[in-house]
């Protein structure tokens, strides 16, 4: 099946890039977001700056968390329907709302620091299992999602396929858990 004939001219923008080079250069941008994330929340000191908007950062998160899942779903129904076209518009837009989420996030967790969570009871594991698994997965969705762009983008659809089958289960965990530990946060911090 020769899917090149359906799908726009812009599906196959990295073609003939080096696929060795990209996962290289891929695997160092996600390793050092890693690093630059985990320094940020756990020991860097919050700014000492405070403004009324930082606190509202938060409700952004999980409103671009919340778009990035709804992106993902549609997303995937297009790609069942075999619209390329229509299933690569929305995908790249769950990139862009969780790029925004990320430099977001970033900005959130400069001011504030590390978010306490003050429920107990019965509450608390079920939080941090939620929490704990958000986060361990959170460190394979970018580079699973930049890898997937780049396949698709490239015009290697057979691997974009294998990478996405993983890549769209992860995103949409961790984004939908996003939503639910800002969402935790509030109704127990």
């Amino acid at each position: 099946m020769n899917q090149d004939l359906k799908l726009p001219e812009t599906a196959k923008i990295l073609q003939g890039t080096d696929t060795k080079k990209a996962i290289t250069v891929i695997s160092i941008l996600s390793v050092i977001a890693v690093l630059i994330l985990f320094w940020l929340i756990y020991f860097k000191p919050p700014a000492s700056a405070e403004y009324m908007w930082i606190k509202n950062l938060s409700a952004l998160n999980a409103s671009l968390n919340s778009l990035s899942a709804l992106f993902l779903l549609l997303g995937f129904r297009e790609i069942k329907k075999k619209n390329y076209s229509r299933h690569m518009n929305f995908m790249l837009s769950a990139f862009i709302t969780s790029s925004l989420f990320l430099v977001s996030y970033i900005v959130y967790h400069h001011f504030v620091g590390d978010s306490k969570f003050m429920g107990e009871g019965f509450v608390r594991p079920i939080y941090f299992f939620i929490l704990i698994s958000h986060i361990v997965l959170s460190v394979f969705v970018v580079p699973l999602a930049l890898a997937s762009f780049y396949f698709s983008l490239s015009g290697k659809f057979s691997t974009h396929r294998k990478v996405a089958r993983w890549a769209f289960p992860i995103w949409m965990y961790v984004s939908v858990t996003g939503v639910l530990v800002f969402l935790m946060l509030k109704w127990f911090g």
